[in-house]
């Protein structure tokens, strides 16, 4: 089943322990939100953020954002209440932190099953750890409850000992084998956040280097850096008139019995017309939101 499309830009990590937070989620010109309760919460308030969380999505108000859950890993105290909590709470999905193994997906899955979580629910995988890019290939065929994949590329750059610049020598190849995983099983992916709120210049590079790659978004950590990600992963308003023609095009040489056409010196195939008329939709929706 190919993924659904939906702008997928700029998608914000929210502590769930901070009620003011997750109130300003509700406004915030972001695609999606991950209200956390993981990294971002401490031992002693995972149950107030669990609770704070579920009554916010109860409550609604997020519009036509995103809204997915992480939550805590398996193997922790808190792991077992997060996903039965999440299950009902009206969550777009979770995400799970520390993909490795297929395994460990179908046991989420199996316990969603058993909360009586609705089909809509989908599962995102955080995949941060050396082998969970191993395994991403096995990780985006566990289940058809799968909605994509999120790098978790602070979390890897520490494991693989790496020194990550702008240019991201160090996670190329994870990044790329991450994207072909998703991209083979029709699933979202997400490129990881960039930490450095100082750094403009650094997170503008990384975020047309995810674009130019492939990814559908950006993870971030603070709204100031919403406006720049939706800018550079949405179509820009040449890319939306180049797609314009080319659909065009590739419509009137199909209509003439003609499987290529010219556009501007380049050679147009149904590929790129497919290609067009995805990137269309996407701008479609945008405006929609």
């Amino acid at each position: 089943m190919a993924m659904t499309i939906r702008p997928r830009r700029s998608v914000l990590y929210m502590p769930g322990s901070n009620a003011r937070a997750l109130e300003k989620a509700r406004v915030l010109p972001v695609d999606g939100v991950i209200l956390d309760l993981e990294d971002a919460v401490a031992p002693e308030f995972k149950a107030t953020a669990r609770d704070q969380v579920t009554a916010a999505l109860a409550h609604g108000g997020f519009g036509r954002r995103e809204r997915l859950v992480r939550i805590n890993g398996e193997g922790t105290p808190w792991h077992d209440a997060d996903v039965a909590a999440v299950a009902g709470s009206g969550a777009d999905g979770i995400a799970l932190p520390k993909v490795e193994t297929a395994q460990s997906v179908r046991r989420v899955e199996q316990a969603l099953l058993a909360a009586g979580a609705p089909e809509s629910v989908r599962l995102w995988c955080m995949i941060e750890t050396p082998l969970g890019v191993l395994n991403a290939r096995d990780i985006a065929a566990a289940s058809p409850r799968l909605g994509g994949l999120v790098m978790g590329t602070s979390d890897l750059t520490v494991a693989l000992h790496a020194i990550a610049g702008r240019d991201r020598l160090p996670l190329l190849t994870s990044l790329g084998l991450c994207l072909l995983a998703a991209r083979a099983h029709d699933l979202a992916i997400l490129d990881g956040v960039h930490l450095d709120l100082g750094d403009e210049a650094g997170f503008t590079a990384v975020c047309r280097q995810g674009r130019e790659m492939g990814f559908d978004g950006k993870t971030l950590i603070h709204p100031r850096t919403i406006a720049l990600a939706n800018e550079i992963f949405g179509p820009s308003a040449a890319e939306i008139a180049d797609a314009t023609k080319i659909i065009a095009a590739g419509r009137a040489a199909a209509r003439e019995g003609r499987g290529v056409v010219v556009v501007e010196g380049r050679l147009v195939e149904a590929l790129h017309v497919r290609d067009a008329e995805r990137l269309l939709a996407l701008a479609t929706a945008i405006a929609d939101g």
